[in-house]
């Protein structure tokens, strides 16, 4: 730590892209103002690159290619890692702990695999890691949730934590278009990167809320506790129905404590009514719902990503950081004192819509609920209409009750052995208003 005495919070950077650009011009920009918040001067020392190019505004003797050099400086007191990824991240971060730096990062993919090992070493070495900006851009959830929330009994977090695949869905329903195009108009935008994988399958969600699940319910939660499912496969149809049941289709993440007492946590697209606070989040926002025992329901929206409003979280961090430093404390850290264990995913419980193309017979709806009720399954609605493109064919849209998802997969596997089905089924989660 540093002492009293010293007279600046000396600062690496790690990255300088979209993000890491904003934070540098922040810290030279606006050092007086943030030395007025921390009480001691704020200095850039060091910025640390792939690849050293002319950045306008920025002094180039700060600009480094030997990262480690940098995070193990001797007069760096607290790194700020925005490079993303888990190589060469997870080493830097684990060097500039071991060597007694305080980190700030908005890595959401390190912490969602690898956030026991940096929290141990934190621990460790008495110092602090704050990761604000590693889930909802902008939006203050982690705060909330590690100090505002901490008094009280958390019982639900969900919400929409990936923009791109938010405008996606978003412009699918207002705009009438076909996935392939709206995702076609996120990349042009810079929403969506040029490979869009870990967006549109999910993956980056599940790791936001694998960090969810861990500080809501005080526990380790691992990327691959985190059931995934992207929104590759949602179609104009799917859309089209949702908007028949006053819906609109988004990606959520889900985290909850089951009956039993484990943690269940999963990223679906899911039907959400339009009164729902979170039907009406559009464009690339995002926004996070929270219920618990005593606030009761609390929700939080705001820009999920983009360099400026993810530096602010950022530059949040650096201040908390700076001002403990400043003190000579550490954080408490992470709290994770429980191990109620992950909810078999197969025993997560939802409503769920089933969009069926089945024969034009008599019989078959009787079969098909047949089929249901043999796995548990009860049956909410069913709407019918003839199929477009053959007369013998009726498109059945079901939407049940509360179900465990493998009494519906369940249910499912047996309409397909029976022999009534002619196309693959959708399924979709249904949220409660």
């Amino acid at each position: 730590m540093m002492t009293v005495g010293d007279s600046r919070v000396r600062v690496a950077l790690l990255g300088c892209g979209v993000v890491g650009s904003q934070v540098a011009r922040i810290l030279v920009e606006q050092a007086d103002d943030l030395q007025a918040r921390v009480g001691r001067r704020l200095e850039l020392v060091g910025i640390g690159v792939r690849r050293v190019v002319e950045r306008p505004g920025l002094d180039a003797a700060l600009f480094t290619t030997d990262l480690d050099a940098l995070v193990r400086r001797a007069d760096v007191d607290l790194v700020v890692e925005v490079i993303g990824g888990i190589a060469p991240a997870r080493e830097l971060i684990l060097a500039a702990i071991e060597t007694g730096k305080s980190v700030v990062t908005a890595n959401k993919a390190l912490l969602a695999q690898h956030g026991a090992e940096v929290f141990d070493a934190a621990r460790s070495a008495d110092v602090d890691v704050y990761y604000e900006a590693a889930v909802a851009g902008a939006i203050p959830i982690i705060r909330p949730l590690r100090e505002s929330l901490v008094g009280d009994e958390v019982t639900v977090v969900k919400g929409i934590v990936n923009g791109t695949t938010n405008y996606i869905l978003d412009q699918m329903h207002s705009q009438g278009w076909s996935f392939e195009k709206a995702l076609a108009e996120a990349q042009r935008l810079g929403y969506a990167e040029a490979d869009p994988t870990a967006d549109v399958d999910g993956h980056d969600a599940a790791a936001k809320a694998a960090i969810l699940a861990s500080l809501a319910f005080h526990t380790r939660v691992h990327l691959d506790d985190v059931d995934t499912e992207g929104i590759s496969a949602v179609t104009g149809d799917d859309i089209r129905a949702a908007e028949r049941m006053g819906c609109v289709v988004k990606l959520l993440a889900q985290c909850s404590i089951s009956a039993d007492g484990t943690v269940a946590v999963g990223v679906h697209p899911t039907m959400v009514p339009r009164e729902h606070p979170l039907g009406g989040i559009h464009g690339a926002y995002n926004a996070v719902f929270i219920e618990s025992v005593n606030a009761g329901r609390l929700m939080f929206m705001g820009p999920g990503a983009g360099g400026t409003p993810t530096a602010s979280a950022v530059l949040g961090d650096v201040v908390t950081a700076a001002r403990n430093r400043v003190r000579g404390v550490a954080s408490y850290g992470e709290s994770a004192y429980t191990s109620p264990g992950i909810t078999d995913p197969g025993q997560v419980t939802s409503r769920y819509y089933l969009a069926l193309t089945v024969r034009d017979e008599p019989g078959v709806l009787a079969r098909i609920a047949e089929a249901m009720a043999a796995h548990g399954v009860s049956i909410a609605a069913v709407l019918q209409e003839q199929s477009a493109d053959d007369d013998a064919t009726a498109r059945l849209g079901i939407t049940t009750h509360e179900a465990a998802d493998a009494s519906v997969r369940g249910a499912v596997e047996r309409m397909r052995a029976g022999g009534d089905l002619s196309d693959a089924v959708r399924v979709l989660r249904v949220e409660g208003a």
